[in-house]
């Protein structure tokens, strides 16, 4: 039964009725979903975290990774691990992201509104709690990608996961609580910018505020060679 209920899931996830960066259902709704026990459930869960499709965290839920199993995807995951590796990935986002954050002002529809709303809010919530937010500024960046409408955007996103957001390989950032403020809070105008930008249907100044955004980053982390 698990089995079962794991594949249907995957369908689910798979035809995106639960986008990347959303949550499932929490058990109980699951369970009278699929008319099955919490047992089931957690097993099938556990099934789709094994595909790395999910991750749960305790206190928030399960949220959906990616859309397809990893297994089914031989791309190498870009993981950051030195000065030189942030700086070449940030590279690769500086002539992405910023085309994304254009083509989202003209494409977002409603549900993307609210999406990227939503996002930007839990970012700002999380700096508050003092943590890194690190989820929650990928999540918020594989929003604007899903607001193109553009799945070649979406796929491009689906193989990065929190390792590309340059601070989680280095504490650069994490020296103490107030630095970690300061730099978080730069990055929560920067979001705000982009966000208001993209709203406004205004796609050259979402492209600005995005390149500056992450070119601001980038000059951040080439000033520790």
């Amino acid at each position: 039964m698990s089995r079962q209920v794991s594949q249907q899931l995957e369908g689910i996830i798979a035809r995106q009725e639960i986008l990347v960066g959303e949550k499932l259902p929490p058990e109980g709704a699951l369970c009278d979903m699929f008319s099955v026990s919490r047992t089931v459930i957690r097993e099938a869960i556990t099934h789709l975290k094994s595909q790395g499709l999910v991750e749960t965290r305790r206190g928030i839920g399960t949220r959906i990774l990616r859309s397809t199993p990893e297994n089914r995807t031989p791309e190498k995951k870009i993981r950051l691990r030195t000065i030189d590796d942030i700086l070449n990935i940030l590279e690769l986002r500086l002539t992405i992201e910023p085309e994304a954050a254009a083509l989202a002002a003209s494409r977002y529809d409603q549900q993307d509104q609210e999406r990227l709303t939503e996002l930007h809010k839990a970012f700002l919530q999380a700096c508050l709690k003092t943590t890194q937010a690190r989820d929650e500024d990928l999540a918020f960046h594989a929003a604007i990608a899903r607001a193109t409408h553009n799945p070649a955007f979406v796929t491009i996103y689906e193989q990065w996961d929190v390792g590309t957001i340059p601070r989680a390989k280095l504490g650069l950032v994490e020296a103490d609580v107030q630095t970690s403020f300061q730099y978080l809070k730069k990055v929560g105008q920067e979001h705000d910018d982009i966000l208001e930008a993209i709203l406004a249907r205004n796609a050259k100044a979402a492209n600005i505020a995005m390149h500056r955004h992450l070119k601001r980053a980038y000059k951040t982390y080439y000033s520790y060679k």
